[in-house]
């Protein structure tokens, strides 16, 4: 994963373990104070929070562990299409687009971030400028040629 996806889910940890866990864990305390445990909306909502923080915390932890991260403003090979590349494209009815091959977790089509697992990316990764590539799609395949390839810092 690139740097800035390394620190957003830090963040999100962080966020999760320092500010919403203690809140959780006081209105849960606050509300099993009361007594009846059976009939506590705020009981039995604050101990499916906690579950849910829980695990997500589990889950990013697990991740940032195995996570390699990877800076394309390191990248040397420009002239080629690695993770962290941005690149333009032209398909058969030669409309522009533009995408960023990230990691999984950073990966947001409406951004225009794409994971490097994705076709799309999969299709691209190695290619220079002026490369045809056969992309295969849900309505069968199009040909798209990369226009332009840049990564941070250039």
């Amino acid at each position: 994963m690139t740097p800035a996806g390394h620190a957003a889910l830090r963040e999100e940890l962080r966020q999760l373990w320092d500010e919403d866990r203690p809140k959780v864990v006081e209105l849960v305390s606050w509300a099993a104070s009361l007594g009846d445990r059976s009939e506590n909306a705020d009981y039995q909502y604050g101990k499916r929070r906690l579950h849910e923080i829980d695990r997500r915390v589990r889950f990013l932890r697990k991740r940032l562990d195995r996570a390699a991260v990877v800076d394309p403003a390191a990248q040397r090979r420009r002239d080629q299409v690695f993770f962290g590349a941005t690149v333009t494209f032209a398909g058969e009815d030669d409309a522009e687009r533009s995408v960023t091959i990230t990691g999984i977790d950073e990966a947001d089509a409406s951004r225009g971030d794409v994971s490097w697992v994705s076709p799309v990316a999969r299709a691209l990764l190695g290619k220079r400028v002026g490369d045809l590539v056969r992309l295969r799609t849900p309505g069968g395949g199009e040909e798209i040629e990369v226009l332009a390839i840049r990564y941070p810092g250039s």
